[in-house]
């Protein structure tokens, strides 16, 4: 009796095991199907692919459950993203943004973490709330780029001038979002050290721009010199390249890794595999890894017991999260001198809060400084900016002939 309960348990283990296989192949075939569904909607197909996560997860059928693995491959769907963007972006334009991007991102975090601090001071009060309320605007300050950088580049708007300022407001509001944090968690957690943490960004960044020049004429002599047959070594070494240096951003200078693959993205850019890489590195992201990272932000909403009071903040949350991007970036980016549509543009495409924005709140629930009012609201306004920034991108992304954002476009894919 003793060896046939062993042996069931054994048999129920191995299937647990793998179980894995089948969730990968439903969260593939499910963000397929919403996302041709949604396509002739005339809406990016990233909106499906997130609500099959919703719809599949469970929030909705509970057929299929966040894991580890989901979880590791998701982290590398956006890495790639980030790198594919890195790989489309032209380092020259890059820079003509970078300045104004400063500004743009600074406004950007600024206005959310205000709004933020003000809205949870109505509902956690106490001698100690504000440090609670000051990390939910920490949360708001965030944006999660590759919801944007997937929906811009089916649309292939990614090369316009608004794209490349939000790709290069995108890394700035990162690091700024890291010092918001660093700074917040210190206030309740003594051991953070603010100076160090500081320092480590700096030094990321002088690592980058060092590192960035020696290896892209690195990388520019190898595809230029290397005659022997055979292209896919490229590919692979790209990718591997884009691993390293998110892993090194991550690990040793505390930037988000996405950074660091974006920056890996940028070395490789302008040389003359570049778009061979790119297409090989886009069909791996097609047919297995973006469509994990879309759902498995919908897999994370657990079902929910609404309350009069839950929903309140949870639709003044939603609409705060989309009007203070629309708001900071795009009175930033007309600061800047971009027109009153590219601002829009800029300030939609920064909506998205993503993983970004859950992984602050992990580290907030970890610190006890997220109020548990706080908790189910937030993880609802991910989920919906996620979903409203590329249904608002193809709203705010129509354009004519005569639209400069796409004249430079044009120009920048003639080039490469």
């Amino acid at each position: 009796m003793g060896g046939l309960k062993s042996h069931n348990f054994l048999e129920a283990e191995r299937m647990e095991n793998y179980r894995y296989l089948l969730d990968i192949a439903l969260i593939l075939l499910s963000t397929k199907v919403f996302g041709l569904f949604t396509r002739r909607l005339a809406l990016p197909s990233v909106v499906g692919a997130l609500v099959a996560g919703i719809i599949m997860g469970p929030a909705v059928l509970g057929i299929i459950h966040s894991s580890s693995l989901i979880q590791a491959l998701s982290e590398i769907g956006v890495i790639i993203l980030m790198f594919e963007a890195g790989l489309d972006t032209s380092i020259s334009d890059l820079k003509k943004a970078g300045p104004k991007a400063f500004v743009i991102a600074t406004l950007g975090v600024i206005v959310p973490l205000i709004v933020g601090y003000f809205i949870g001071g109505l509902y956690n009060v106490g001698p100690k709330a504000w440090l609670g309320n000051l990390f939910l605007g920490v949360i708001l300050t965030a944006t999660s780029v590759g919801i944007t950088v997937e929906t811009l580049k089916e649309m292939k708007c990614m090369a316009t001038e608004s794209g490349n300022a939000i790709l290069a407001a995108a890394v700035i509001d990162d690091v700024l979002g890291i010092i918001c944090l660093t700074i917040v968690s210190g206030m309740a957690d003594s051991s953070v050290k603010i100076g160090t943490v500081l320092f480590k960004i700096v030094l990321f960044f002088i690592f980058a721009l060092i590192a960035g020049m020696i290896l892209h004429k690195a990388f520019a002599w190898w595809f230029d010199h290397d005659s022997r047959g055979g292209l896919q070594r490229y590919s692979i070494v790209s990718f591997s390249f884009a691993l390293i240096m998110a892993y090194i951003a991550e690990q040793f200078f505390g930037v988000a890794d996405i950074t660091g693959s974006f920056v890996a993205g940028l070395i490789i850019s302008g040389t003359r595999q570049c778009s061979y890489v790119q297409k090989r590195i886009g069909t791996v992201s097609y047919i297995l890894i973006t469509p994990i990272f879309f759902a498995s932000i919908g897999l994370k909403l657990a079902p929910i017991q609404f309350t009069s009071e839950l929903i309140i903040l949870m639709i003044i949350l939603c609409i705060a999260a989309v009007i203070t991007k629309i708001v900071g970036c795009g009175l930033g980016a007309i600061l800047c001198r971009y027109s009153m549509t590219q601002s829009i543009r800029i300030g939609c495409g920064m909506i998205s809060r993503g993983e970004v924005a859950l992984i602050v709140a992990n580290k907030g629930i970890a610190l006890g400084l997220l109020p548990d009012i706080f908790v189910t609201p937030v993880l609802l306004c991910v989920v919906f900016t996620t979903v409203v920034t590329p249904i608002l991108l193809k709203v705010v992304y129509k354009h004519d002939a005569n639209d400069p954002d796409f004249l430079l476009g044009s120009e920048y894919i003639e080039e490469n």
